[in-house]
């Protein structure tokens, strides 16, 4: 008898093992709402843009760069919406609202990371916190564009939607 072994690579196999373990734990945790997943649709996307109420739908590609940038430059100090330095001043939508100015827009925001204050607005935090305004003291923040900043933003606007009370313990802002 004469066997011919046909040589079988493993590496496609093991690539559609990983793949197909990989989707089913993405569906688990992204694909369904029994999981806690929420579809980020239009309704989701849209967030103050200033002071005068005017709204704003974002694209999912600016939302997932503001989640990304968020991460890199912000989640150290603010994971899951808190702050670290400081946990009775979180990013939950109630304490952005109840701010001095307000910090629940935008526009607001954007204010805020070029120049800093304290809740009550009265103290500059330029020195504490990153912002434009010493980009000599926080390099990473030279590297932030225009667009990024309002990324980040409505990344922090949206958060509560997506997450609610997991989101700095606070409540949705819808």
């Amino acid at each position: 008898m004469h066997f011919h072994l046909k040589k079988i690579s493993i590496k496609p196999i093991i690539s559609t093992i990983f793949t197909l373990l990989l989707s089913s734990i993405l569906w688990i945790t992204v694909g369904d709402d029994v999981a806690g997943a929420v579809e980020i649709n239009q309704a989701t996307r849209t967030v103050p843009l200033n002071d005068a109420g005017d709204q704003v739908t974002v694209s999912v590609k600016q939302f997932t760069t503001g989640q990304r940038k968020f991460n890199s430059n912000c989640a150290q100090c603010h994971l899951d919406g808190g702050t670290k330095t400081n946990p009775d001043v979180d990013l939950g939508a109630e304490r952005l609202l109840l701010a001095t100015p307000s910090r629940n827009n935008i526009k607001s925001m954007i204010e805020y990371l070029e120049n800093p204050t304290t809740y009550d607005g009265l103290t500059s935090l330029e020195e504490l916190h990153p912002s434009l305004a010493r980009s000599d003291l926080f390099p990473k923040m030279r590297e932030l564009t225009e667009e990024d900043l309002i990324a980040i933003s409505s990344y922090i606007l949206i958060q509560p939607k997506i997450v609610g009370e997991q989101w700095a313990g606070g409540k949705p802002n819808r």
